[in-house]
């Protein structure tokens, strides 16, 4: 099979469209919204989600151990920074110049991650996982269905020697898995993945990022059931420090477009990687629920799922089921944020799911987002330049308004790729072939002109063009 880029509609988005993604029905906030400047440093600034993420990060380098997390509030497009101001009043005056909302709190980040080494050393139990959570100052601590009898006992009786105000704990349905099976699927074995985003490996060769549990699984991949190898798995981390993978494509030749399809031959272009932060809205892609929305609600999550311990990752509200495995998680305005990992519950009653954080991967795969030619010249100019695409994409991140990021396709994976376990649901296949994630796109992408009116897709076929996504013929 080909993997050359074949031409493909794109979608891009309008100023105040309404998206039906899923089950959730949203208002997609101005692509293009201004920054208010404080007379004296004082008013907050108006900033989109991916500006607020990397104003976060340099505050974080600004005001060192008084920094203790941040997070986005989305109605009001501000960030709150919480700081632990003690008696220098200094570090306010700079985080409000900065143009951040802040909050004074009571727990460092210091505090809260040594909070966190305790629950690993005396409750790392499996069907458990804890992250920092910026809204409440606190640990989030979340068991799932699994978690009872003593185990829950130890659970209870370790977040209560954090002492007061350090920790919350709640139960969660169902019980955290790794979520395998199809999207533009992957197939490897009996396991099926989905590609997350295309990138260029360290040597200049194509390759794309997908779930480690994927590729500890299998080492090569094709792109259709039974087909022959079109990748092969370079390096691969799960459980441990992260749960992802770097896979590099058998012909160095293939043509691996920075986009993720969102169905019914439609395309988003991705322009960086990004940093993810608490109140940002996300979305995710997968075979066997689609195109799903929500938003994150820690960073630094341990998970203990039954294959080991995962640490590092991002947790959120956006709904995930088995075949969402090494999906793409990405910004309306083409920030790749994360990898889909694993999580609790599905797209009928919600949960817990987790994400690998895109710029911690790329930093340790030594691979950059952009590969192809998607995006880059045409989305420029529209997209490029907001979002901080070309200076403030974040720690870590790929910058550049034409240049290109590295998505394209989604997929699954077997049901519990990390136990081997095989998996169905979507049938069509990614790793760089022409089903959309090799496709041109435009989130973002020309804005106020195009228009991405919505998405409605509960069930992973893609696009409804009855919702408003207007398509562009690319040639």
């Amino acid at each position: 099979m080909s993997h050359k880029r074949v031409p493909k509609r794109k979608a891009a988005i309008a100023v105040g469209s309404v998206a039906a993604l899923g089950a959730a029905a949203l208002l997609l906030p101005n692509a293009m919204a201004s920054q208010t400047d404080a007379a004296d440093g004082a008013a907050p600034k108006t900033l989109k989600a991916t500006d607020a993420s990397d104003l976060a990060s340099r505050l974080q380098q600004l005001l060192g151990d008084a920094f203790a997390g941040s997070y986005y509030e989305a109605d009001k497009q501000q960030l709150i920074v919480n700081v632990v101001a003690g008696d220098n009043n200094n570090v306010i005056v700079q985080a409000q110049k900065a143009g951040a909302a802040v909050r004074e709190v009571d727990n460092s980040i210091a505090e809260l991650k040594a909070g966190a080494q305790t629950l690993k050393a005396e409750a790392t139990i499996p069907g458990t996982a804890w992250a920092l959570d910026p809204r409440t100052n606190k640990i989030q601590v979340t068991a799932d269905s699994t978690v009872t009898g003593a185990n829950w006992d130890t659970i209870e009786s370790t977040v209560k020697s954090l002492g007061t105000g350090m920790a919350t704990i709640k139960k969660t349905e169902g019980t955290f898995k790794t979520f395998v099976e199809g999207g533009d699927a992957i197939f490897g074995g009996g396991a099926r993945c989905s590609l997350g985003f295309n990138v260029v490996t360290g040597d200049g060769t194509p390759g794309f990022l997908t779930a480690g549990h994927c590729g500890v699984a299998e080492a090569e991949w094709s792109d259709a059931e039974g087909g022959e190898p079109i990748a092969t798995v370079e390096a691969a981390t799960f459980p441990g420090d992260g749960d992802f993978a770097l896979v590099k494509y058998n012909d160095p030749a293939t043509v691996a477009a920075s986009t993720v399809d969102v169905g019914d031959g439609q395309t988003v272009d991705i322009l960086q990687a990004a940093e993810a932060e608490v109140g940002q809205q996300v979305f995710r892609m997968g075979s066997t629920t689609g195109l799903a929305d929500g938003e994150v609600t820690g960073l630094d999550a341990t998970v203990n799922y039954p294959e080991g311990t995962v640490t590092g990752l991002i947790q959120t509200n956006v709904c995930a089921e088995p075949g969402d495995s090494g999906g793409s998680m990405f910004t309306q305005d083409g920030g790749a944020i994360g990898l889909t990992s694993g999580g609790s519950g599905d797209c009928t009653v919600g949960g817990e799911t987790f994400f690998q954080p895109v710029t911690t991967a790329l930093e340790a795969v030594g691979a950059t987002l952009g590969a192809g030619d998607a995006g880059a010249g045409d989305a420029g100019a529209g997209a490029g330049e907001e979002a901080g695409a070309g200076e403030e994409a974040g720690a870590g991140e790929e910058a550049g308004a034409g240049e290109e990021a590295g998505a394209g396709e989604e997929a699954g994976a077997g049901e519990e790729a990390g136990a081997g376990e095989e998996a169905g649901a979507g049938e069509e296949a990614g790793a760089g072939e022409e089903a959309g994630a090799g496709e041109e796109a435009g989130l973002g992408e020309e804005v106020g002109g195009d228009e991405l009116g919505g998405v409605d897709d509960q069930t992973g076929n893609g696009a409804d063009d009855g919702t408003g996504l207007e398509n562009n013929e690319n040639h």
